[in-house]
């Protein structure tokens, strides 16, 4: 929480500092890049591409946008009894990561009263990956999921030069459940799942995707603050 206050923080900043500046003229380039970070459920990266206007009838921008997230990738105790079987040995090291797939849709408005401000909205598609090594005890896995999602936002744009621009965003990602897949085992969220383990803690029945995907941190709500810089080409 303490770095998402901080982005915040860092965001609204922006906005007062640049509220006085000069006008952009982002419409006078026919395309821009853009390299971003910040906050997103961990400290993430986006580098997109912006098509301005391609349609002349829509009053919208087109992007086009990699994003890479650090992240928690969930409870490696957990994780290792859904996935693997019951063991305690090893000293467990984890970490997480996705990357992201968006598609933007950039609507010019003045929701902050600010002269280059955008609703942005589309669809996403998130490739996550969550490692857990045990150390000492022989046993290092994957657990990964492919996930389509959408996402709603807001973006301002302040000129700092006649090709640079600098950006603040905030948004809210949101992805939707899929199967979970780690070592030879799978667990669906319409619990078809392959090779489930068995929860000697309780009667030793069978775990869910319930289990499996509360254990596992799969991106689902994905809070994002970032700022970054806009260069028309």
């Amino acid at each position: 929480m303490n770095l998402l206050k901080s982005m915040l923080f860092l965001a609204f900043f922006s906005i007062s500092l640049f509220s006085f500046s000069q006008k952009t003229t982002i419409q006078e380039s026919k395309f821009t890049l853009g390299l971003f970070s910040g906050y997103n459920r961990g400290l993430g990266f986006n580098l997109n591409f912006t098509a301005l206007k391609p349609i002349e009838s829509l009053p919208l921008h087109f992007r086009f946008g990699l994003g890479y997230t650090s992240l928690d990738p969930g409870n490696s105790a957990d994780a290792r009894r859904i996935f693997i079987n019951n063991a305690t040995n090893g000293v467990p090291e984890e970490k997480g990561k996705s990357f992201d797939y968006r598609l933007d849709f950039m609507w010019k408005h003045d929701i902050l009263n600010l002269e280059e401000s955008y609703i942005v909205f589309g669809p996403r598609y998130s490739s996550f990956t969550a490692n857990f090594n045990y150390i000492g005890g022989n046993e290092d896995f994957d657990v990964t999921s492919k996930q389509f999602g959408l996402g709603i936002g807001a973006e301002t744009q302040f000129k700092i030069s006649d090709k640079f621009n600098l950006a603040a965003a905030i948004g809210l990602d949101y992805f939707f459940n899929n199967t979970l897949k780690g070592h030879d085992t799978s667990y669906s969220p319409d619990d078809d799942n392959v090779n489930p383990r068995d929860d000697n803690q309780n009667n030793n029945t069978q775990f869910t995707y319930t289990d499996a995907n509360k254990a596992i941190k799969q991106p689902s709500l994905m809070p994002r603050v970032l700022l970054g810089v806009v260069y028309k080409l």
